[in-house]
């Protein structure tokens, strides 16, 4: 019976020692996921946050680094051109004014493609690039932005 016992004692240990093991590797390896966000298209933007968003729901760490035409989808679109270059002001017309303004990389449809997007998006009850930004922020994405971009392109961090 003391044997029996001992053995008991010696199995709780071991069970303990590889909770403990477990505990560990768990506190110490957290996944996650680095994306560079390149285009500034409608539908590309919306892939990413996607993905983006439902890896940092399963608690994986999520870090998206914009550059190039992708900045775009973060400008402010109240924001005026001003005190800038005259390369730097073709830039801000150009390009769209923020997420609300993006064109669909394929069937843009002189700008009507964005539009029944939005509204598909809408009747399915998928969230709109606002609403997955918005996500993004309570999720604790962390989004980066191409400084090099930034300058080429005339924008300022604000």
């Amino acid at each position: 019976m003391v044997e029996v016992e001992e053995k008991i004692k010696e199995l709780q240990a071991q069970i303990i020692g590889l909770q403990n093991r477990v505990t560990d590797i768990e506190e110490t390896h957290k996944d996650q996921l680095s994306m560079i966000v390149m285009s500034g298209d409608m539908d590309k933007i919306l892939a990413t946050m996607v993905v983006a968003v439902g890896a940092a729901a399963m608690d994986t760490e999520v870090k998206l680094f914009f550059t190039f035409w992708s900045i775009a989808a973060l400008r402010d679109p109240k924001k005026k051109i001003k005190g800038k270059s005259s390369v730097a002001k073709m830039f801000g017309r150009m390009l769209p004014k923020g997420r609300n303004d993006l064109k669909l990389s394929k069937m843009n449809m002189g700008g009507y493609g964005p539009k029944m997007m939005k509204k598909l998006m809408k009747k399915q009850k998928v969230f709109s690039l606002d609403e997955f930004f918005e996500q993004a922020g309570e999720l604790g994405i962390e989004i980066v932005i191409c400084e090099m971009s930034m300058d080429l392109m005339g924008f300022k961090k604000e």
